[in-house]
């Protein structure tokens, strides 16, 4: 029996909530699994530097597998793998292990670009904008939802839980994509780019490592310099490769066409500034009231649950994508999103010395991020022919998650700055200056939304 519309999404949904959730659950058990392993901040830090460094070289290699050889199939083996490295991490004996297991998980950030692939090879075209900004929204609104669980579990139970929990997500979700989405076409042609896909994975290990280590080695340091230039060395050497292949993994012209690299750019600066917040508003509400009274001194469950509604707020929003493209056009609902994040942003800047100041203007930084994530799948959608849907969107999440690790070194060095790298409270200045570092990277996004804007044109798959 055909599987109906309905059941597609439901299946997606699930699966990229489970990817989402596993995201960020273990940020609030970071301390407590430095503890328990006995090792360092430095190398607990890793838990999460790993977990980015393999989703950023495989998502690309992944979704490129998708559209070669099926997305069905291929997501398929992503929750299989992801599965496996989530019972390696509830089993961890030790630091080397639990990294080792976060570096198979990584391999699930591709289901968000599978998922994508998939919703406008399965769906009609009236149905496909808001699925597309569902699926987005449940990115956002699982990793809000990951701070809370994962504080909620490590607060009561053990930290292995919270792998015990992934597991069974991507075990569930195996069994929905199996039984409910289509095998799909094979629309592209030709083979692997095998060559192209190592060097855009060492570039991007380079130059993520050079940001994630930038902090304890020192930006002005050698190794740290020497990282980024590696990086920009691999990537011209990638750039000139690819324009002479016929099987690309990435597409050179595509890449360059003004809307595609406005797209690539709203995605870095919406991760750059939706990491801002996910690093100031837990610990403001953590710390204990400083000198001049900043900080809540509320638990981790009491911290994650102060960002629920910014979360919630993010599924209705990227489901209202299309009615809006439909209503006045394409080129609004990425501009206007940016723009109420830009406006939560400064009233947060403004005011945040009550609870009720996060839930309601952060809760306008949610609505913004809904209409972002849900815009984003779509012009890529309006921009790529389908045999590069797939690929497209993992690199458009890999210029997210390069954003995320940019804003959120950029928030722990202006927390360190504002402590004096002391083990004292972070000073209300400091947190003052993260969130108006949001807003502007957000009237970034309004100035660059007019440009990733083009009509739907038909290419030849």
């Amino acid at each position: 029996m055909p599987t109906s519309p309905r059941q597609i999404v439901t299946a997606l949904v699930t699966t990229v909530f489970g990817y989402s959730l596993m995201q960020t659950v273990v940020v609030p058990a970071l301390g407590l699994l430095t503890r328990e392993l006995r090792t360092t901040p430095t190398w607990s830090a890793w838990i999460l530097s790993a977990f980015l460094l393999s989703s950023a070289v495989l998502t690309p290699l992944l979704g490129r597998l998708g559209d070669l050889y099926g997305k069905r199939r291929v997501m398929v083996g992503v929750l299989a793998a992801y599965a496996v490295g989530m019972a390696g991490a509830a089993l961890a004996q030790d630091i080397a292990q639990l990294i080792a297991a976060r570096v198979v998980q990584g391999a699930a950030l591709a289901v968000v670009p599978l998922s994508m692939a998939i919703l406008r090879e399965a769906l009609p075209r009236q149905r496909l904008a808001s699925a597309m900004g569902l699926v987005s929204g449940i990115v956002g609104a699982g990793a809000g939802a990951g701070l809370v669980v994962g504080g909620l579990l490590a607060d009561r139970l053990s930290w292995r839980y919270l792998f015990v929990l992934g597991a069974l997500l991507a075990l569930i979700s195996l069994g929905m994509v199996a039984r409910w989405v289509p095998r799909g076409e094979h629309a592209a042609s030709g083979g692997l780019d095998v060559p192209g896909s190592l060097l855009l994975g060492l570039s991007l290990v380079a130059v993520l490592l050079a940001l994630t280590q930038g902090p304890s080695w020192g930006w002005s340091s050698a190794p740290v310099l020497g990282l980024f230039a590696l990086g920009a060395l691999l990537a011209a050497a990638l750039l000139v490769l690819e324009r002479r292949r016929s099987d690309a993994l990435i597409d050179v012209a595509e890449l360059t066409d003004r809307p595609m690299l406005a797209t690539h750019l709203a995605a870095l600066l919406f991760g750059a500034g939706s990491y801002f917040f996910y690093v100031a508003i837990p610990l403001f509400a953590q710390q204990q009231p400083g000198p001049d009274g900043a900080g809540f001194g509320a638990s981790v469950t009491v911290a994650g649950l102060l960002m629920l509604p910014g979360m919630l707020a993010i599924i209705p929003a990227g489901m209202a994508v299309g009615r809006i493209s439909e209503a006045f056009s394409s080129r609004w609902p990425l501009a206007i999103g940016f723009l109420a994040m830009a406006a939560g942003s400064a009233l947060i800047a403004l005011a945040h010395g009550a609870y009720w100041h996060h839930l309601v203007f952060y809760g306008m930084v949610g609505a913004g991020s809904g209409l972002v994530m849900g815009a984003l799948p779509k012009l890529i959608a309006d921009i790529v022919p389908p045999a590069r849907t797939g690929t497209a969107n993992g690199l458009n999440n890999i210029a997210r998650t390069v954003g995320g690790v940019v804003g959120s070194q950029l928030a722990a060095a202006v927390i360190a700055s504002g402590s004096g790298g002391r083990a004292v409270a972070v000073p209300d200045s400091a947190f003052t200056i993260l969130f108006w570092l949001a807003g502007g990277v957000a009237v970034l996004g309004v100035a660059v939304s007019p440009y990733a804007v083009r009509v739907l044109r038909t290419v030849p798959a």
